[in-house]
């Protein structure tokens, strides 16, 4: 079921963007670049994402930075991409992200990460946590089924512990147990490079969210593209799995219902 909240919004803008972040090495490639300089390419763009969005409130943006699948790619790319990812927390931007009263948070497997990059990781979200703007959520090590059999093991942990009958375990128990519980689902997510697939990125909190696809690889992806992006979704007609009574598809329906049911005899 989609978010209750969701039905009150008025405005054509999304409240929750979320991006999967694809084409670096394409883009690299192209340009006859080495596929580390696509990645700090595409971490400038993430940066550039992140201020367009705070300056059209935009409040919350979700960014698929390193899927889970990731770390079956070469080893050499998966350490350049991790020492990225580190150099990027390190970096001022953070510091004027916070500045500008933006929240960072993290969500995905943290098993596999080098202890310093947690400790920077947690750092970034102490600075931030009580920052009372947009929130910018970076999936890092994640995956859509990874995320729901986690949720999965901790509402069984809370049956075993007398917290909750399994009989009145809800979908919307669920949603507060997975990541990004707190927020509401994506309105619109976007994703990159030409392919056109959600590739494992928030699969339950995605149920109704509006999906725009574009070729443009992800390093160029800038304020001009989100616009392009926004203006698809402002002409997009939410309607959740039912359908206005002005859609023509209903009086369609109700004038061919009982034609169809006197041919079967009904």
């Amino acid at each position: 079921m989609p978010d209750k909240d969701r039905n009150k919004q008025q405005s054509n803008q999304p409240r929750h963007v979320a991006v999967i972040m694809d084409g670096n090495n394409r883009w690299a490639k192209i340009h006859g670049l080495g596929g580390s300089a696509g990645h700090r390419a595409g971490a400038e763009a993430a940066r550039e994402l992140v201020f367009s969005c705070a300056d059209r409130n935009i409040e919350y943006l979700t960014l698929f930075a390193f899927s889970s699948e990731n770390w079956l790619r070469p080893n050499k790319e998966v350490k350049g991409l991790m020492a990225l990812f580190l150099s990027v927390l390190k970096r001022k931007e953070i510091r004027q992200m916070h500045e500008r009263n933006v929240r960072l948070q993290f969500i995905g497997n943290r098993a596999s990460f080098a202890p310093r990059l947690l400790k920077n990781m947690v750092e970034v979200e102490q600075l931030t946590r009580n920052n009372t703007g947009m929130v910018v959520t970076v999936a890092a090590d994640y995956g859509g089924q990874w995320d729901i059999a986690q949720a999965c093991r901790a509402i069984v942990l809370d049956v075993q512990a007398g917290l909750i009958d399994a009989a009145d375990i809800t979908t919307d128990h669920v949603r507060q147990t997975i990541s990004l519980g707190q927020a509401p689902s994506p309105d619109l997510c976007i994703r990159t490079g030409g392919e056109r697939r959600i590739s494992n990125f928030l699969l339950w909190q995605m149920a109704y969210t509006e999906l725009y696809f574009t070729d443009c690889y992800w390093p160029d992806f800038n304020n001009a593209e989100l616009q392009l992006a926004l203006d698809d979704f402002s002409q997009r007609k939410r309607r959740y799995g039912g359908h206005s009574e002005s859609d023509e598809l209903t009086v369609s329906y109700t004038a061919t219902l009982p034609r169809v049911l006197s041919g079967l005899g009904a």
